[in-house]
């Protein structure tokens, strides 16, 4: 059995069973929304890669539906409508799912907003999640909720639940303008600028 965290121990099967007793949990955050991979084909102590595309020689019961692509490049992803997709991306070496901020069912309209709080150079988690309780300071003051969540291995990120009407470009737009405002409120902690 291929050994996908090595400290442990665990196995593939072992992180099979983890997913599904905790399958209600994941499916309340994944379901039916599009994904990308993140692949770790040697374990977490390995290389790892990300795949938007679903191989053609995919089953067929695995669900996908076509996406768009920020260039505009259609991609065939997968979709989480199921513990039985899941699986299949587990068995690929899977250990990231990063989901979309839409459902397949309705790829026009955003229902989440996402706010990345990734350290930058000379920053680190400490400061991250300060900027975290900042973050939940102006969407108090707006009358907003966020749900925190940590990302990847140094960051943050906190969701905001939206209806979905709005689409990604709005939406984005929305996260500039709240990434403007936590600059402008603490300058010596937050910036906008992509580096």
């Amino acid at each position: 059995a291929k050994v996908m965290f090595q400290t442990r121990g665990d196995t593939k099967l072992d992180l099979v069973r983890y997913y599904l007793a905790v399958g209600d949990a994941v499916m309340r955050q994944m379901d039916d929304r599009p994904v990308l991979l993140q692949r770790f084909p040697n374990g977490a102590h390995g290389s790892n890669f990300f795949q938007k595309r679903i191989p053609d020689g995919a089953p067929d019961w695995l669900h996908t539906v076509t996406v768009q692509t920020p260039n505009g490049t259609p991609s065939r992803a997968l979709v989480i409508a199921d513990l039985a997709d899941l699986v299949w991306a587990v068995n690929l070496g899977c250990l990231g799912f990063h989901s979309w901020p839409v459902r397949a069912s309705d790829l026009e309209h955003c229902d989440e907003l996402r706010i990345d709080l990734d350290p930058g150079p000379g920053t680190n988690y400490t400061m991250a999640k300060e900027a975290a309780h900042e973050t939940h300071r102006l969407l108090g003051d707006i009358g907003i909720t966020g749900y925190i969540k940590t990302s990847g291995n140094r960051g943050l990120h906190v969701y905001v639940r939206l209806a979905p009407t709005h689409d990604s470009v709005a939406v984005r737009s929305a996260a500039v303008a709240v990434a403007r405002e936590l600059a402008r409120r603490r300058p010596d902690l937050i910036t906008d600028a992509w580096w």
